[in-house]
C-alpha cells in the first residue's frame, strides 16, 4: 500500500511539473546563428538552423556591430512571407520582441523596408535604417505563435536578428480585451541609472533609463521594501527611483513627439508612482495627471511602500499631445513619477484560417516536404497567403483552392477530407496514390484535376475494389503456384 501511495504521489509531481513548465514560454532565438549563446542577463541563447528552412545566414559588418545576438541575421530572398512558429499556451499572454540589425550585411547600404505579421495580423512596417526592436504584448489564441516577414518593395529582402516570446501574467495589462494586442511605444524608468530586463523582470520586459531633462531632479526611495504588487507588477527595482519638479510649484511634463508608431492608433498608458519618503504629519503629496492642459485625473496620492498604477485605455492622441504631472492645490509636495508605459492598442485580432482547414494543410505538408517551406497562416494577411492555395473573404477564411500540379509530387495523399470548402483541387502531373477523400469527390460542385496519377483513386469504391482485386490475383497466384508442382510430382 505504501509502494503504491509513493508512486501515485510521484506521478502526480511528475504531472504538475509538466504542467508547470509547459504553461511558461521563455524562447530565445538568435537569428542566423547555429550554436548557443547565454548573455550577460543569464538569457540562453539559440541558433535557428534547426527552426527554419528558408532564408541564408548572414553577418552584419564589424563596424556595425552591437552585440554577438545581433551580429547575425537571417535574410529571406524567395517567398513573399516567410515565418517563425513557436509553440504557446492557447489563452496564455505573451511578449513577444523582434529585433532588427541591417549591419549592412549584403553591402550595399541600403536598408530594407518590409512588413511584419504576427498570427496572420499586420503588426507594423519596419524601417531598418537604425538597429530598431518591436514588442508586443497579446494573448495566444492557438496554440502556435507565428511571427512573419513579407517583402512589399521589389529588392528590398527581410531579414530577422533575433525573436524572443516570454510569458506574461494573464492579469497585466488587463485593461484591454483579449482580441487586441499591445504594441510598445515606450517603457522609461525614470531616475535609473541602468537599462533593467530579466532577471530583475521575470517578464523581460526592457526598462530604459533616460535623461530626466532640464527642472527636473532625481530621488531615491527610502523604503527598505517595496511592494509592487500591481495588476501589472512593474519590478521593485524601477520603482527605488523617481523624477519630481526642482521647484515645488513646478510640474512634470511628457510628450508623445518620440513615438514612431502611426497615432491613428488609440494609446494604453500606465504609470507607476510611489511616494518616496515617509511623510510626517506637516507634509503632503498629491497630484493629477492633465492632458492637453484639460485635467484628467481624479486627484493622486502615493503611498510610502507600496507602487499606485493608474491607467488609461483607448486614448486617441496626436503627435501634439502632451501629459502634464501637477501638483493639486493642497499639496506641499511637487508631484513625482517612477516609470511609465505607453503602448498602441492594434485593430481588432482576427481569428486565423478555419481550423479544419489548418489542419488539413498541415497533414500535406506533413506527407510533403517541399510544402514544409511554407509558415504562418495560410490565408492571412490577404495578400499574402500560401502560393499553393486561394481562400475566400471570410471572417473566419476558407481555404477554397488547393493547387499542388507545380510540385512534382509523389506518395500517398494524406486524409484533408475536412477541408469541405475545396472548389478547386489541382493534382495534376504528379505521382500520388491512395484516394480522394469521399466527402470531396462526391461533390457535383467540386472541380478536380488529377491528370498524370496512373495510381491515383478519385474515390473510395474504386479503390477498394482495386485493392480487392489485387489480393485475389496475389491469392489465386499463389495456389497456382503450390498446385502445379504438386501435379507434376503426382
Amino acid at each position: 500500500m505504501a509502494i503504491h501511495l509513493w508512486f501515485l504521489i510521484h506521478l502526480l509531481l511528475i504531472l504538475l511539473s509538466t504542467i508547470s513548465v509547459s504553461s511558461n514560454v521563455f524562447v530565445s532565438i538568435n537569428c542566423g546563428a547555429s550554436g548557443s549563446y547565454t548573455d550577460e542577463n543569464s538569457i540562453a541563447w539559440t541558433g535557428d538552423a534547426d527552426l527554419i528552412s528558408n532564408g541564408v545566414p548572414h553577418t552584419v559588418q564589424s563596424n556595425y556591430s552591437i552585440s554577438p545576438l545581433y551580429d547575425t541575421l537571417r535574410a529571406f530572398t524567395t517567398r513573399r512571407k516567410n515565418c517563425y512558429s513557436i509553440e504557446a499556451e492557447e489563452g496564455g499572454k505573451v511578449l513577444v520582441r523582434v529585433v532588427f540589425n541591417y549591419g549592412n550585411y549584403d553591402g550595399k547600404s541600403t536598408p530594407p523596408m518590409f512588413d511584419l505579421h504576427l498570427d496572420g495580423n499586420f503588426w507594423v512596417t519596419v524601417n531598418t535604417s537604425q538597429a530598431i526592436y518591436y514588442e508586443a504584448i497579446y494573448v495566444v489564441k492557438r496554440k502556435v505563435i507565428s511571427i512573419c516577414v513579407a517583402q512589399t518593395n521589389p529588392n528590398q529582402f527581410p531579414f530577422i536578428s533575433s525573436l524572443e516570446v516570454r510569458s506574461v501574467d494573464p492579469r497585466a495589462y488587463n485593461h484591454i480585451g483579449p482580441n487586441y494586442a499591445l504594441f510598445r511605444n515606450i517603457r522609461n524608468g525614470y531616475g535609473l541609472n541602468e537599462t533593467i530586463r530579466f532577471p530583475t523582470d521575470p517578464y523581460d520586459r526592457v526598462w530604459n533609463d533616460v535623461n530626466i531633462g532640464n527642472g527636473l531632479r532625481r530621488v531615491v526611495n527610502d523604503a527598505s521594501f517595496i511592494n509592487a504588487n500591481t495588476s501589472s507588477n512593474p519590478p521593485q527595482a524601477v520603482l527605488k527611483s523617481a523624477i519630481t519638479p526642482v521647484n515645488d510649484t513646478d510640474f512634470i511634463s511628457l510628450g508623445l513627439d518620440t513615438i514612431a508608431y502611426p497615432f491613428h492608433y488609440p494609446m494604453y498608458i500606465n504609470f507607476y508612482f510611489i511616494e518616496v519618503k515617509q511623510l510626517n504629519a506637516t507634509e503632503t503629496r498629491s497630484f493629477r495627471i492633465y492632458i492637453d492642459a484639460v485635467p484628467f485625473s481624479l486627484p493622486i496620492v502615493p503611498h510610502f511602500g507600496n507602487a499606485t498604477e493608474y491607467f488609461i485605455s483607448n486614448l486617441s492622441v496626436t503627435a501634439d499631445t502632451s501629459f502634464h504631472i501637477v501638483g493639486t492645490g493642497g499639496s506641499m509636495l511637487s508631484p513625482l513619477l517612477s516609470a511609465i508605459e505607453i503602448f498602441s492598442i492594434s485593430n481588432a485580432l482576427n481569428n486565423g484560417t478555419n481550423n479544419s482547414d489548418v489542419e488539413g494543410l498541415i497533414s500535406l505538408q506533413k506527407a510533403f516536404d517541399v510544402l514544409q517551406e511554407w509558415g504562418g497562416d495560410p490565408c492571412l494577411p490577404a495578400p499574402y497567403s500560401w502560393d499553393w492555395i486561394k481562400c475566400n473573404n471570410d471572417s473566419v477564411p476558407r481555404v477554397t483552392s488547393l493547387n499542388l500540379n507545380s510540385f512534382n509530387l509523389s506518395g500517398r495523399l494524406p486524409d484533408f477530407r475536412n477541408m469541405d470548402a475545396l472548389e478547386i483541387i489541382n493534382l495534376a502531373d504528379n505521382q500520388f496514390s491512395g484516394s480522394i477523400p469521399r466527402s470531396l469527390s462526391r461533390n457535383s460542385q467540386l472541380i478536380l484535376s488529377d491528370t498524370g496519377n496512373p495510381l491515383l483513386c478519385t474515390n473510395v469504391t474504386s479503390c477498394t475494389r482495386s485493392s480487392s482485386n489485387k489480393k485475389k490475383t496475389i491469392k489465386f497466384s499463389t495456389i497456382l503456384t503450390i498446385i502445379i508442382p504438386v501435379f507434376f510430382i503426382f
